[in-house]
């Protein structure tokens, strides 16, 4: 091994004992689970690259017969990058107010907090529930995505609209 690579093991070492001198019995225990991952690693990787050296590569170089190709899927709107719609946006706002005043009101009704501090957790509290807005609208516009299409794949495709079948003319 290189100079380099010593003197990282001789950090490592020293931050270890350092650690286990700090946490007593919990820094051992984390020493040896540490020490067990590494080594585990190694072994699965060694025993990996054995087993890939010894495999039978003919059996993956085989052609396979031709199959007739499939012809292309049309892609399905989740597919499609598209927008999610106005509710998601209009929804993380709502989600964003009221996780704001909830937030500021709860820290200066509840706690011994100063107004400034009241501002701080109500505009932590704003990111938390805009967040949590436009996630549960983003589930809901997928979720109803996904079950329209399902529902038109169900029902089958529609003859197009000049396609109408008029019915037969009366006969004299």
């Amino acid at each position: 091994m290189r100079l380099v690579t010593y003197s990282w093991l001789a950090v490592v070492i020293a931050v270890a004992c350092a650690a286990i001198g700090w946490l007593g019995l919990a820094g051992w225990m984390a020493a040896l689970v540490l020490l067990a991952s590494v080594g585990m690693h190694m072994a699965g990787n060694a025993i990996g690259t054995r087993l890939c050296e010894s495999a039978d590569c003919d059996v993956h170089r085989r052609q396979l017969p031709q199959q007739q190709p499939l012809p292309a899927a049309r892609p399905t709107h989740l597919e499609r990058r598209s927008s999610l719609g106005r509710l998601v946006p209009v929804s993380a706002g709502i989600g964003a107010a009221c996780g704001g005043t909830v937030g500021t009101a709860s820290l200066l009704a509840f706690t011994a907090s100063s107004p400034a501090g009241a501002v701080l957790g109500g505009v932590s509290s704003a990111v938390m529930g805009g967040l949590f807005g436009f996630l549960g609208a983003s589930f809901v516009e997928v979720v109803r995505t996904s079950l329209r299409e399902a529902v038109a794949a169900e029902r089958g495709p529609n003859p197009p609209p000049d396609c109408v079948t008029s019915p037969p003319p009366p006969q004299i």
